[in-house]
């Protein structure tokens, strides 16, 4: 489904692009967005998922593929593609934030070689649920 952009500008906005926007209207604005290394392309957008710091450690290993990963002193931040909460829970003490707001404390400690910087979502929920303690959940209801 399209719908048009703003009159007269000849824009068509898909339904995934109108979603997007609407999420980052109500980003929380807690902290700084994501400044990516240079050379690091967003192609599907970016969110961010963090955990505690003592779990980061214990994931690294659990993962295929490991993108961009923010740290500080309290929590790891793990950069996978805008929406990867669609129909998934993210296990507990887990933070989904969406447009990967940041604190400005958090420094870049892991860049992957390539040009993007995700990190695969479902490993890595995969990874957060088993050092976590938690069930998988692949689905919850969905309403329109």
């Amino acid at each position: 489904m399209a719908v048009s952009g703003c009159p007269g500008s000849g824009q068509v906005l898909g339904l995934d692009t109108l979603v997007r926007l609407r999420r980052e209207q109500r980003a929380p604005g807690t902290g700084e967005r994501l400044v990516l290394p240079e050379g690091m392309t967003v192609p599907l957008g970016c969110d961010a998922v963090a955990v505690p710091a003592r779990f980061g450690p214990l994931i690294v290993p659990r993962l295929p593929r490991v993108g961009c990963v923010y740290a500080d002193e309290t929590r790891w931040w793990w950069i996978v593609p805008a929406d990867s909460d669609y129909a998934l829970s993210w296990p507990a003490p887990v933070h989904y934030a969406t447009g990967a707001q940041l604190p400005d404390t958090a420094r870049l400690i892991h860049r992957p070689d390539g040009t993007v910087p995700y990190t695969p979502p479902i490993p890595l929920y995969l990874a957060l649920c088993r050092v976590t303690g938690n069930t998988p959940e692949w689905t919850r209801p969905l309403s329109a």
